[in-house]
């Protein structure tokens, strides 16, 4: 990847919000990605119980609401960059696998793999929650595997984001394999 650091770098120190004893830095940056977008990102952190919190958000976003579909045919198409807004619905319709945002739903910034990873924690732990003897196990198994398949560049599937609000897009590696659809509100 090549984004890179701009010198826009500010910081400020407080007292930790978590053991009330320790200075917390809290410290920003701004990158900017090769498709010319901006990220924030954040940084918190206490100098004496070590706590630590990371945030990216964007600094510049598309607002456009909207269905963005991307067809994942191989590796090179794992390293699309996916923004989700709060908003944003995310799915892979052939696997069966939704994310909706809930009420405490944050942006993210990652990769298809990201999104590959994400998914194969959940459904990994599934599968040891519900065990072999249930009559799920084959069926959220075959989810499993084929996810492997899919982090391998070895399994096509369609990573579709919904979002009626705007702010999530996908940067596609590969153009061909990337559609939008604008929403249309019926009261504009």
């Amino acid at each position: 990847m090549s984004e890179k650091k701009s010198n826009e770098e500010d910081s400020t120190i407080l007292r930790c919000p978590s053991c009330k004893q320790g200075i917390l830095q809290i410290s920003k940056v701004i990158y900017d990605t090769k498709d010319g977008d901006k990220l924030l990102i954040f940084k918190l952190e206490c100098d004496k119980c070590n706590f630590i919190n990371k945030d990216v958000i964007p600094y510049t976003t598309r607002n456009e609401q909207g269905i963005s579909k991307l067809k994942v045919q191989n590796q090179e198409d794992l390293k699309s960059k996916i923004y989700r807004s709060p908003s944003g619905i995310l799915e892979i319709p052939e696997l069966e696998l939704k994310v909706e945002p809930g009420p405490s739903a944050q942006f993210y910034f990652t990769n298809v793999e990201g999104v590959i990873t994400r998914f194969q924690g959940a459904v990994n732990i599934y599968l040891k929650d519900i065990g072999e003897k249930d009559p799920e196990f084959d069926d959220i198994k075959e989810i499993a595997d084929n996810l492997e398949k899919a982090i391998n560049g070895e399994y096509s599937f369609t990573l579709i984001i919904r979002d009626q609000s705007g702010g999530s897009y996908i940067v596609p590696e590969n153009e061909k394999n990337y559609s939008f659809e604008k929403i249309i509100n019926k009261d504009d």
